[in-house]
C-alpha cells in the first residue's frame, strides 16, 4: 500500500507542478494565462491517448507502459528545469512553446501511468487503489507544501522565485526517478501482487503476463494457461460502459466541478487580499488538504458511500459551489474563500474515491483493467470539460 501511495504521488506530480508554481509561471508569461492554457495543452493529449490504451487494453502490456510513463514523467520535469537554465529564466513566445511541449508530453505521460495503474490495481484488492488514489491527492499537497516551503526559502534572495521554482522542480524529479525504481525492480516481487497477477492471468488477462515474467513466475502462468486461461474477454467496452454508466458520470462531472474552479479562477479571479502572492498558493495547498483529508473517510466503514443514487445526488449537489464561488469573491474575504476551497476539495476527494473502489468489485480481471481505464478516460475528459468553461470567469473583464 505504501508502493501504491508512491506511484499516485508520482503520477500527479507533474501536473501538480504546473498548477502550485502558477507564481513563477505568471512572472514570466504575464500575458498568456499559464494556468488555464498549460491545462489546455496538457488534457487533449493525454485524453487522446488514453483513448487509444482503453479501446486496445486487452493487449498492451501494462508493464511497458508504466514504466515508459514514469520515465516521461521523470524526463519532462528535468528538462524543464534544464529549459529554465538554458534561457536564464526569460519568458518569450519560444520559451512558452517550450513549457508547452514538455507539459504535453507530460500529458502523454499521465495517460500512460494513471490508466495502467489504476486498471492493473483494479486487478487486485480495493485497498490498493484507494492507497493509490490517496497518492494522488497526497501528490496535490505534497507540491503545495513544498512549494510553499521553496518560495518562502529563497523569499528575500535575489531572483529568489526563480531559484525556489529550479529547486522544487529538482527535488520533485527526484521522486519521479524513485517511482521508477520501485515499479521495475520491487513491486512485480510483493508475493501479494504475484498472487492477484496470476490469478488475473488464468482469467484471461493478457496485460500482466510481462509483470509475472519480471517476478519469475513465467512456470506457473504456462501451467495455468495450458488448461485454464480463456483470453476472450466476458464483457467488451460497451457493455462496461452501459452497466457503469452512472458511475461514469459521476467521475465526470466531480472533475467538472472541481477544474472549472482549480485553478484558474483561484489565481486570476479571487482578487488582491492581506495574503498578496501567497493567497493563491494557500489556496490551492488548502484544496489538495482537504482532497487528501476526504480520500481516507472511506476507511471508517459505516462512512464510506455505497449507494450509486446517493453518490449520484451528492455529485449533482456540487453544481451550488459554482454560484458560491462567484458570490465569495465578489462580496466575501480571503476566510470565507479559504473555507469555501476546503468544501470544494472535500467533495471532490470522497466521491471519487468511493466510485473508484466500488466499480471495478464485481468483475474478473481483465474485465476489472478495462473498466479502470474507462474510469480514468472520464475523469480526464471531465476535467477537460472543467477547464474549458474554466475561461468563461474571465469572459467579459477585459484580460481574455
Amino acid at each position: 500500500m505504501v508502493m501504491c501511495w508512491m506511484f499516485g504521488l508520482g503520477t500527479q506530480l507533474s501536473w501538480n507542478i504546473t498548477s502550485t508554481m502558477g507564481d513563477y509561471l505568471y512572472e514570466l508569461f504575464p500575458d498568456y494565462h499559464p494556468a488555464r492554457v498549460l491545462t489546455l495543452v496538457y488534457l487533449p493529449f493525454c485524453i487522446a491517448t488514453i483513448m487509444v490504451f482503453s479501446y486496445n487494453e486487452a493487449i498492451i502490456d501494462t508493464r511497458k507502459r508504466n514504466i515508459t510513463g514514469y520515465v516521461l514523467f521523470f524526463l519532462c520535469i528535468f528538462s524543464f528545469a534544464a529549459l529554465d537554465l538554458a534561457t536564464s529564466g526569460s519568458g518569450g513566445m519560444r520559451n512558452y512553446l517550450g513549457v508547452c511541449f514538455l507539459v504535453a508530453l507530460s500529458g502523454v505521460a499521465d495517460a500512460h501511468v494513471q490508466g495502467g495503474m489504476v486498471g492493473d490495481l483494479a486487478l487486485m484488492c480495493s485497498e490498493f487503489i484507494q492507497f493509490y488514489l490517496v497518492g494522488l491527492a497526497s501528490s496535490g499537497l505534497f507540491a503545495s507544501i513544498l512549494r510553499l516551503i521553496t518560495k518562502g526559502a529563497f523569499e528575500n534572495v535575489k531572483h529568489g522565485l526563480r531559484k525556489g521554482a529550479l529547486v522544487y522542480l529538482a527535488i520533485s524529479s527526484i521522486f519521479e526517478f524513485l517511482c521508477i525504481i520501485l515499479y521495475v525492480f520491487f513491486f512485480p516481487k510483493l508475493p501479494i501482487v504475484k498472487y492477484y497477477r496470476a490469478k488475473a492471468a488464468r482469467e484471461g488477462s493478457k496485460t500482466v503476463v510481462s509483470d509475472l515474467n519480471a517476478a519469475g513466475v513465467q512456470l506457473e502462468l504456462d501451467q495455468h494457461t495450458k488448461a485454464n486461461v480463456n483470453y476472450q474477454k466476458r464483457l467488451n467496452n460497451k457493455q462496461l460502459v452501459y452497466q457503469n454508466f452512472d458511475y461514469l458520470m459521476d467521475i465526470f462531472l466531480i472533475c467538472v466541478i472541481a477544474l472549472s474552479i482549480l485553478p484558474g479562477f483561484l489565481y486570476e479571479n479571487t482578487g488582491t487580499h492581506k495574503l498578496g502572492t501567497w493567497y493563491p498558493i494557500v489556496l490551492v495547498t488548502t484544496y489538495h488538504v482537504s482532497n487528501l483529508l476526504s480520500r481516507y473517510v472511506p476507511l471508517i466503514k459505516c462512512l464510506k458511500m455505497e449507494s450509486r443514487k446517493g453518490l449520484m445526488i451528492l455529485v449533482l449537489s456540487r453544481f451550488l459551489l459554482i454560484p458560491a464561488f462567484y458570490f465569495t469573491a465578489k462580496y466575501c474575504d480571503q476566510g470565507w474563500m479559504i473555507a469555501l476551497v476546503f468544501v470544494l476539495g472535500f467533495s471532490t476527494g470522497y466521491p471519487t474515491i468511493c466510485v473508484m473502489m466500488a466499480a471495478p468489485q464485481p468483475y474478473i480481471g481483465p474485465e476489472k483493467n478495462a473498466l479502470g481505464n474507462l474510469l480514468v478516460l472520464s475523469l480526464q475528459i471531465g476535467i477537460l470539460f472543467g477547464v474549458a468553461l474554466d475561461w468563461l470567469w474571465i469572459i467579459g473583464n477585459g484580460n481574455f
